[in-house]
């Protein structure tokens, strides 16, 4: 049996503008979500809540689908 794929929103704030490193107790994980589209709603509230923060960013990040017995 297949299941789909999840799509995840990840982000923070980072310690410098190259974006490597994440600001301790920054991190945020929202999902799973079942489609890209709830992702990039989800992606966009959290972005437009934090766009006045220069050092805040978030991505979309797909789990591939994983086929289980």
């Amino acid at each position: 049996m297949t299941k789909g794929s999840n799509f995840w929103v990840i982000g923070g704030e980072f310690g410098s503008m190259n974006f490597h490193k994440l600001v301790e107790g920054s991190a945020q994980v929202q999902g799973p979500f079942k489609t890209r589209k709830e992702a990039e709603d989800a992606w966009r509230t959290v972005s437009e809540e934090n766009r006045h923060k220069a050092g805040v960013r978030f991505s979309i990040v797909e789990e591939p689908s994983r086929v289980s017995a």
